[in-house]
């Protein structure tokens, strides 16, 4: 499956301008693309202030998100805020090239910016099946907690959408190769560019790793489009030739 990341500075608080950017660089990726990965809080940036950007799942957003899936036959994912009964999500998107959507939301909430106080977090892991693909979401804090992200032999794809700033990017860049080589599964980061309005610096990162932990995609500081192919039965066979992951601890995750 050929997949493209996009690394992008984001427009704070302004979903229109996010949309029209990331619409202009979708233009341009390679035909043979088939899934669309845009970081964490696309349209906004991480904010605190989600009264000033949030959106319903009827919004400008996912009628974007459809229609662009739609007219370049691809599927397209990121987080966004989404309000719904009186709570605010930061809610992974996956709209399919039908405009069927589905989405997880962000379990582990980031308490040191006070995420926990302000949005309502999700409880439940989601797989999703796209192309023969599983292929399991998550948003950056999650990243931290590798239980949550275990494989039980139900998925062939990590996606870690994220705003990771620059004075703990060494973690990111360590714990996506850590979930690559524990979970012999291929890893997708996406993580922005450019200053916030809070001042905080984002250096990107973005990054595609085999089940191995190599990278197919390196880390850059540059905006930009990344572009690769993924191959599933070469990642199975790999599995099954290594057998790590019939090692595994079984174990079951409560609340």
């Amino acid at each position: 499956m050929q997949i493209s990341i996009i690394q992008a500075p984001l427009f704070w608080e302004n979903p229109e301008a996010n949309r029209n950017y990331f619409a202009a660089k979708i233009q341009n990726i390679p035909e043979e693309t088939l899934l669309v990965v845009l970081p964490e809080m696309f349209t906004s940036g991480f904010t605190m202030n989600p009264h000033e950007v949030a959106e319903d799942m009827n919004g400008a957003t996912v009628q974007w998100m459809k229609s662009t899936a739609s007219s370049r036959n691809i599927a397209l994912t990121g987080s966004v805020i989404i309000r719904e009964d009186d709570n605010y999500y930061n809610r992974l998107l996956f709209v399919f090239p039908t405009g069927e959507v589905e989405y997880y939301d962000k379990r582990h909430l980031f308490s040191f910016a006070g995420e926990d106080k302000i949005y309502k977090k999700g409880t439940d892991k989601k797989i999703i099946n796209y192309l023969g693909w599983r292929i399991c979401p998550l948003i950056c804090y999650d990243l931290r907690f590798p239980v949550f992200s275990r494989i039980n032999d139900d998925y062939d794809l990590l996606i870690y959408v994220a705003n990771w700033p620059q004075p703990r990017i060494g973690a990111w860049d360590t714990l996506l190769k850590a979930r690559a080589i524990e979970n012999m599964t291929y890893v997708v980061g996406v993580n922005r560019v450019g200053e916030d309005d809070n001042d905080n610096n984002y250096p990107g990162h973005s990054q595609i790793l085999d089940y191995l932990g190599t990278f197919l995609i390196e880390p850059s500081e540059k905006e930009m489009v990344y572009s690769v192919r993924l191959d599933k039965e070469l990642m199975l066979a790999n599995r099954n030739r290594l057998g790590f992951l019939r090692d595994r601890d079984s174990f079951i995750l409560e609340e």
